[in-house]
């Protein structure tokens, strides 16, 4: 019990070291490097091959992001990344290795809570809507020499996001910052194979993780 009171006290001091407060008016930016770990669940290739689907691998990229301080606890932010992502077959598509990859761009707004801004370390919530388009789609040589020359497009999505972080104040303008995210991201993959169409429907639902070093403004 007296190591749990310790652990408390503790916790608490550190909360409470003063810091830089964010207030009305701030701009905070932020340059993370990221993971994007999809958590994907996807279904069979269809009509072709109903035993086949598909998986998607993980990316790592640097990110971008902007906050605006409503007011010394509500802030908005603004998440700019792009990452490239290698499909490759699962099922009975397992054997072809990769058979595309695609470049994805997931703007991110999130409205957040921040309940200390002005402590040393300052950790916030946020929840907010995902825009994610697709770009430079193309199929790898694996798939086309099995089926033939394909072409291959996906979806755009829009869904929602979750948000978990933390600020730790270095002085009075910079600070480091880790922060997870887990985003819906659903598509329909249309493989176009001289006019045979094939789709698979894909929920990539991602965790982005973090970390990074931002400024106050």
């Amino acid at each position: 019990m007296r190591s749990l009171a310790l652990l408390s006290a503790l916790a608490v001091n550190i909360m409470s070291i003063p810091g830089a407060q964010a207030e009305a008016g701030d701009v905070l930016v932020r340059l993370r490097a990221i993971t994007v770990a999809p958590t994907e669940s996807a279904g069979g290739v269809n009509p072709t091959f109903p035993g086949g689907s598909v998986e998607v691998d993980n990316a790592y990229a640097p990110e971008i992001d902007f906050t605006y301080f409503f007011t010394n606890h509500i802030a908005a932010e603004l998440i700019l990344a792009t990452t490239k992502h290698n499909i490759s077959g699962d099922g009975d598509l397992a054997a072809l290795g990769d058979i595309a990859e695609t470049r994805v761009l997931p703007p991110t707004v999130t409205l957040q809570y921040h309940p200390y801004p002005d402590a040393q370390i300052s950790p916030y919530v946020g929840v907010g809507l995902n825009w994610t388009q697709f770009y430079s789609e193309d199929t790898t040589s694996n798939l086309s020499d099995a089926i033939g020359t394909t072409k291959i497009n996906l979806d755009g999505s829009v869904g929602i996001a979750f948000q978990l972080g933390a600020d730790y104040k270095i002085d009075d303008k910079w600070f480091f910052n880790v922060d997870v995210k887990y985003i819906d991201i659903d598509t329909t993959a249309t493989l176009n194979t001289g006019g045979l169409i094939n789709t698979v429907d894909v929920d990539l639902d991602p965790f982005v993780a973090g970390f990074g070093i931002g400024r106050r403004f």
